[in-house]
């Protein structure tokens, strides 16, 4: 019987939660107050600031409902100014505030250790080789 650590998708899934936690936790021992999922929505929005709602809930991997719960948060927090699109009156214009902007540069330096701590004593070829297997996995499902 197939154990659940031979399943590649099981360990896939546990590699990302597993190193999500571990950014969590020195994020917030860091003393920055912002979880990874906002953290996602506000890069999201810095990359394309006339990004939908809906287009963001499909870049960052969740639902409507959780991507407007995330946007009303950083909007409390004073990372995001949201305002009615002229044009559109059913939709948003969101917009970096200079906090937000400011909280992703304050964030890069600990994004950068986390990810090289992860990457430790991997190569180059065998991150080369995990980017093709899993754009493999994804076309193969698409």
């Amino acid at each position: 019987m197939e154990k659940l650590s031979d399943i590649i998708f099981y360990s896939i899934d546990k590699s990302i939660k597993t190193y999500r936690q571990f950014a969590q936790k020195n994020i917030s021992k860091a003393g920055i107050e912002i979880t990874i999922d906002q953290w996602l929505v506000l890069k999201t929005i810095e990359e394309d600031n006339s990004i939908a709602q809906k287009d963001i809930a499909i870049k960052t991997f969740k639902d409507v409902a959780s991507i407007t719960r995330i946007i009303e948060l950083l909007v409390q927090k004073g990372y995001l100014s949201r305002k009615l699109k002229s044009q559109d009156r059913r939709r948003f214009e969101l917009t970096l505030t200079d906090e937000g902007n400011d909280i992703i540069k304050k964030m890069q330096p600990y994004i950068q250790i986390n990810r090289a701590q992860a990457l430790k004593n991997i190569t180059d070829e065998e991150i080369k080789n995990l980017h093709s297997t899993l754009s493999k996995i994804i076309s193969n499902i698409n």
